[in-house]
């Protein structure tokens, strides 16, 4: 299993990446390759509200239909529309061209919930 460097993760198996003041999301190669080929992503809208530990979105595979959990609380400023066409990009490239969305948080204070790499690659060995 791939963990990316430099990334938080959350124990619902999403991914925070800083950018500036907007963080990207997306799934981990641990929960892409849990759900096995992803065939629909439901692209959510902008300025949707993330609520920390509530879906955001829905994931679909050939095995199972997943809710994507937020890992922040934020609003929605923009979305991977690549997704509605190739979700599979989701496969490919889960911590790159397969982010979901990019949010603008509600405080800074999100990244007390969550994991670095290190304690994600620990958490893994748990589950």
């Amino acid at each position: 299993m791939q963990v990316a460097k430099g990334l938080l993760y959350s124990k619902d198996h999403e991914w925070v990446k800083c950018e500036g003041a907007s963080i990207k999301i997306g799934i981990t190669d641990f929960a892409q390759d849990k759900l096995g080929d992803v065939v629909f992503v439901e692209v959510p809208s902008l300025d949707d509200q993330l609520i920390q530990g509530e879906p955001f979105t829905v994931v679909e595979s050939v095995k199972a239909v997943s809710e994507i959990i937020a890992p922040i609380d934020g609003t929605i400023v923009a979305v991977n529309d690549r997704l509605e066409d190739s979700p599979e990009l989701i496969n490919e490239d889960c911590y790159g061209q397969g982010w979901i969305v990019s949010v603008e948080p509600q405080d800074e204070e999100y990244v007390d919930n969550l994991m670095t790499d290190q304690e994600y690659e620990i958490y893994l060995k748990e589950v």
